[in-house]
């Protein structure tokens, strides 16, 4: 998987002067282009869109500099139908528009090239399951909240604790499917996964009963699911487990993600001795077999 990422990569910089076609990309890397969105966003810590246009950007800023061309024919090279369009994004990579940094020889952000690999650490194994699942139901109540990766998410920890108790109870005496209990549920992402970009936050369960007034629908289609186990602090133990499941599972198993709501199971730890932030979370992800 990593080699055929990194061949993807080389694919990006043959055509930085021209059209970066992602499915081309995901044809290379023998995969979809949901999961090399997903897996890039999580091995290089930004959206593949960012990386695509800091690399531009940098190749474009060295011929800036270099004075042997018009800023205009530079611009067209890139993609921009103006020197405007050119000048506001040169100015948001690198602080500095063209026509100065050629002026004044400033200095510029460089975007290094990626290459990816996997580095062998052994410390730890992962503990997973593979479940296939029939068609089901998450019931519940719904918000439109930022993505946060690192850190607390101010706008679900406000969202759920405004729902009033009484509604929580009722939900979680629908629970008649695993994952039991209460759920968090994460759907209609954003592809990009950029921070701070907006998703659909289901505080609910999932069940086969009908939906209490008030509450919101997400009918969820047979498939199959990769399910995660993990224990720790909260919420980095969370976040850490999402981030290894993309950097050290996805690279290492037959899998590759599909489009689908993510659900996040949470109770407190088991052992009560532990700090009462520490909790037992369980994440189930919408997986499928790579083709071969």
């Amino acid at each position: 998987m990593l080699e055929r990422l990194n061949q993807s990569m080389e694919t990006i910089e043959h055509h930085l002067d021209g059209s970066v076609d992602v499915a081309e990309l995901a044809r290379v890397a023998a995969t979809s282009e949901y999961h090399l969105r997903r897996m890039f966003s999580a091995l290089a810590g930004m959206p593949l869109s960012e990386y695509v246009r800091r690399r531009r950007l940098t190749v474009a800023g060295a011929e800036v500099l270099a004075g042997h061309e018009t800023l205009l024919v530079i611009a067209t090279r890139y993609g921009y139908g103006s020197g405007e369009a050119f000048a506001r994004a040169f100015r948001a990579v690198h602080d500095v528009g063209p026509g100065e940094a050629r002026r004044t020889g400033a200095a510029l952000v460089s975007q290094p090239r990626l290459t990816f690999r996997l580095t062998i650490e052994g410390s730890s194994s992962m503990r997973y399951r593979v479940a296939d699942r029939p068609a089901f139901t998450v019931v519940g109540v719904k918000a439109r909240v930022p993505l946060v990766h690192v850190g607390p998410n101010q706008a679900i920890v406000d969202f759920v604790r405004g729902i009033e108790p009484r509604i929580l109870e009722s939900l979680e005496k629908l629970s008649d499917q695993e994952p039991q209990g209460l759920v968090a549920v994460c759907d209609d992402l954003d592809p990009s996964r950029a921070e701070g970009t907006e998703l659909d936050y289901y505080q609910g369960v999932i069940t086969s009963e009908p939906a209490p007034e008030g509450t919101t629908v997400l009918p969820v289609p047979a498939g199959t699911w990769a399910v995660f186990s993990t224990s720790g602090p909260a919420p980095e133990a969370i976040q850490y487990l999402w981030r290894d499941v993309f950097t050290q599972w996805f690279p290492s198993n037959p899998y590759r993600s599909r489009p689908g709501p993510e659900i996040l199971r949470i109770r407190p730890a088991a052992d009560r001795n532990e700090p009462e932030a520490e909790v037992e979370a369980e994440l189930w992800l919408p997986v499928e077999r790579e083709r071969t």
